[in-house]
């Protein structure tokens, strides 16, 4: 019988490739419709995905303008950056302070008198109770764990430790426990007891009255500053409250010394944030831009043109870029006003000069543009947040298409196994077809070898 595979065996017809020419051909109008289907899923998906990308990245340069708060911020500079710092937040008044730091915090520390036997010698056994303040904590010593090392491993290890850290230092004279609050004020004062045991432990007793077996490295302490002549005392070096919207950072104590510190509006800040606001919006102009595009010369269209989700994002977005801000007053309502136009591609541009003296001479007027209730930030950040939700229109559209790649597959898939199927049939049949002609051809042979003999016949 002649083989499927080979040409030239049996009638030698090309079984294989007049089978796949056929598959081939009946395939063809089925894939390309799926191929055609699959690409134009994808190019969307894609233009979608481009689209959320630039309204995303549009609506973080959003974040920092759209409400007067966020966008009032503000400088604090000192006089002597190396005694304290400062922040400010929108909350705080532009304005002058003196500042004079009388006093820092410190957190109380103490070093015991030195145990000549060094950090193993066995100090002794018992209840030792240690306070911060009001709080406080026992650890038990037992004799197989008394030595000096045991009683600091067993302060640090106790659950109930909240505020006391234990070390041991070594120096020429033997071993000292060193004891520090890990917080700072007056309020902080570190104590210990001790009951019970063999009264070895009582070496490491320190309360009012008997302070005579530690040495007070660092006395607990409360910040003392004068705020405009008025006294502020904390038990902290970060001062907050004293200043509305103002945070103090105290590093120095000077008495005696009057610093200053200068709130101002910070334009340099805000002028970045509005550049940085005018890019990302010129980026997603240009983005939408592409989207919807045709060039007559070539004929390449974009992805999403004509696409009404498209049309009706960027009219959206423009509207509420370019209308004025109701409810404001003055020279400031729009942002052309600051020095922010439209160019003829629809990019934004900004005259920095223009938008310099806005901010210079009415910052809070500039703000209100951007930031109060109805103002451009404001309004464009409200209208982004349910397109860009997860159940938002984008989402929605871009989950359907993914269903549609879905149902491509599956077609894909049963095409496939559809035209395995009919290459199996049409190799049977043209397995028969091949064998049937064999069977021709080697009875045509016979009769012509007979013929030939008949005539030979004849010759005799």
């Amino acid at each position: 019988m002649a083989t499927l595979s080979s040409p030239g065996i049996g009638s030698g017809l090309d079984v294989s490739g007049l089978v796949a020419q056929l598959v081939a051909a009946e395939k063809a109008p089925y894939q390309n419709q799926i191929t055609r289907q699959q690409t134009s899923v994808v190019t969307e998906i894609s233009a979608l995905g481009s689209l959320k990308g630039a309204l995303a990245d549009f609506q973080n340069a959003l974040k920092q303008l759209k409400s007067v708060d966020d966008f009032g911020v503000r400088s604090a500079k000192t006089s002597d950056d190396k005694i304290f710092t400062a922040s400010a937040t929108s909350a705080a008044a532009a304005g002058s302070y003196d500042i004079e730091i009388e006093q820092i915090a410190d957190a109380h520390q103490l070093s015991s008198t030195a145990f000549t036997g060094g950090s193993s010698t066995v100090v002794g056994t018992g209840a030792l109770t240690l306070k911060v303040g009001d709080v406080g904590f026992s650890v038990v010593v037992e004799a197989e764990h008394a030595r000096l090392t045991d009683i600091r491993d067993a302060i640090n290890r106790a659950p109930d430790n909240k505020g006391v850290r234990a070390t041991i230092i070594n120096a020429a004279d033997g071993a000292h426990q060193v004891l520090g609050s890990t917080k700072t004020g007056a309020a902080h004062k570190v104590e210990v007891s001790t009951t019970g045991g063999d009264g070895g432990l009582a070496k490491l007793t320190y309360a009012a009255g008997n302070t005579a077996n530690y040495t007070e490295s660092h006395a607990a302490a409360d910040s003392v500053v004068y705020i405009a002549g008025f006294k502020h005392v904390s038990a902290d070096r970060t001062i907050t409250g004293a200043i509305d919207g103002v945070t103090l950072s105290l590093i120095e104590a000077k008495d005696d010394t009057t610093l200053t510190l200068t709130v101002s509006n910070d334009v340099t800040t805000a002028t970045a944030r509005i550049k940085n606001f005018v890019d990302r919006y010129n980026g997603l102009q240009q983005q939408m831009a592409g989207l919807r595009a045709y060039e007559p010369n070539t004929k390449n269209a974009g992805p999403l043109i004509g696409d009404a989700l498209l049309r009706g994002i960027e009219e959206e977005v423009r509207r509420n870029l370019t209308s004025a801000v109701s409810g404001l007053s003055g020279p400031y309502q729009t942002l052309g006003s600051l020095g922010i136009t439209t160019s003829k591609t629809g990019s934004l541009e900004l005259d920095a000069t223009k938008l310099k003296t806005a901010l210079e001479t009415n910052f809070d007027g500039v703000a209100a543009v951007f930031g109060s209730e109805k103002g451009v930030a404001a309004r464009l950040s409200k209208a982004l947040e349910p397109r860009l939700a997860s159940d938002g229109d984008l989402a929605i559209r871009t989950k359907r298409l993914n269903e549609r790649t879905t149902a491509l597959q599956k077609q894909q898939t049963q095409l496939d196994a559809r035209m395995t199927s009919v290459e199996t049939r049409l190799k049977a049949q043209f397995s028969a077809l091949d064998s049937l002609l064999s069977k021709m051809q080697s009875t045509s042979n016979y009769l012509t070898q007979q013929l030939a003999n008949i005539a030979k016949i004849g010759d005799r």
